[in-house]
């Protein structure tokens, strides 16, 4: 037992490893001055928001881009809040911006990427743009995947996203994990094996989502709008499925106020990893989940007999120095390092959250938007 948490150990510092070697490979973009041309279509799916959407939209209103060259497409998943007075008192206050309200209709398991489905069919562009209600994007968000198009010529591209700053221990909880998979995101686009993304920051060409079906083959899965297209647009088209690493680029989102939703939230991106097509996605969660079960465990062990310290010494510093070396890495770019301070305490808690989250995902329910999904 002893020398398989060592091999596993060992074979968990070499990925992390990968993944920083691969963020380091992935140079940073920088805004080239390209005219804007290319056309965007900004949908975003939205239930009960109504104390985000001011702040997302006058973060939209902000754009630095032609406004005859975007559109915004807001689409309402059953909200029952007052949405709708903050939509047309928007609309009145620019009258420039291209503003569609749109209702969704459930026809899947995934009422989300029903949403984001009706906006693409009901958009008048070439570029799809996703964003999440409770963000706020910067002003040069749209000229840098217009220069990042005219440069690179992808056909996907995923970009950052960040937490706005709490003060919250449960805060920097989360703000840590997020800032370990952003920085594992990157690390996998810098070694040619993406395997995650986040729907609140993606960009894709309208064309192909429609030539390889969209969301086809995974409605029965609730989430995944943004990992599942990944995967079909690597396949297909491997050079054309880009990050773009632009500090400038980053957009802010809110991380959970509560742990009950923090846990519910973890649980539904859990819940979909079973259904993963990309084999080095499974062979990721596989070791990651693996590694922290080694790490509770022998804590647990150390605290019933002494004699088992060496291994966790040695296990768990390994995983702490690598961790700690992409984490900051990461932190810096997206210049967000005030929870680097609270590392040390929630490496000794997050195995044990590991373990929780992956063994209640697979059978337990969870709410999410005031809504109870079954795995």
């Amino acid at each position: 037992m002893i020398y398989i948490a060592i091999v596993i150990s060992v074979i968990y510092s070499m990925l992390i490893v990968a993944f920083i070697v691969g963020f380091n490979n992935l140079k940073a973009f920088k805004n080239i001055k390209f005219t804007p041309k290319n056309t965007f279509s900004i949908v975003i799916a939205f239930r009960n928001e109504v104390e985000n959407l001011p702040k997302l939209l006058q973060s939209l209103s902000n754009l630095n881009y032609p406004a005859n060259l975007f559109e915004i497409l807001l689409v309402n998943d059953n909200s029952t809040d007052a949405f709708q007075q903050i939509i047309t008192d928007f609309k009145k206050q620019y009258p420039q911006l291209t503003i569609v309200l749109l209702n969704n209709k459930r026809t899947s398991n995934s009422s989300k990427k029903d949403a984001i489905s009706i906006g693409i069919q009901k958009s008048k562009f070439d570029w799809i743009v996703t964003t999440d209600a409770d963000c706020e994007v910067s002003k040069n968000w749209l000229t840098l995947f217009n220069e990042f198009i005219e440069d690179k010529k992808p056909l996907f591209i995923s970009a950052p996203v960040s937490f706005k700053q709490k003060a919250s221990f449960l805060f920097h909880f989360q703000n840590l994990n997020f800032i370990s998979l952003i920085g594992s995101t990157i690390g996998g686009f810098g070694i040619k094996k993406p395997f995650m993304c986040n729907g609140a920051n993606l960009c894709y060409s309208k064309k192909v989502f429609n030539e390889i079906n969209g969301f086809s083959g995974n409605e029965t899965i609730v989430s995944g709008d943004d990992i599942f297209l990944l995967e079909k647009l690597f396949k297909k088209y491997p050079e054309k499925t880009c990050f773009l690493k632009s500090e400038e680029s980053v957009v802010l989102t809110n991380s959970e106020p509560t742990w009950k939703q923090f846990f519910n939230q973890q649980m539904r991106w859990a819940s979909k990893s079973t259904s993963y097509k990309n084999n080095f996605a499974k062979f990721v969660g596989i070791i990651v989940f693996l590694e922290n079960l080694m790490i509770s465990t022998a804590i647990i062990a150390t605290l019933i007999n002494l004699i088992y310290w060496k291994v966790f010494v040695f296990i768990f510093i390994q995983k702490l120095f690598v961790d700690f070396l992409l984490i900051e890495k990461t932190s810096q770019f997206l210049k967000n390092k005030k929870s680097l301070i609270y590392f040390p305490i929630t490496s000794l808690l997050y195995p044990f959250f590991i373990i929780f989250i992956g063994s209640f995902s697979t059978f337990k329910k969870y709410e999410w938007k005031g809504r109870v999904y079954k795995k």
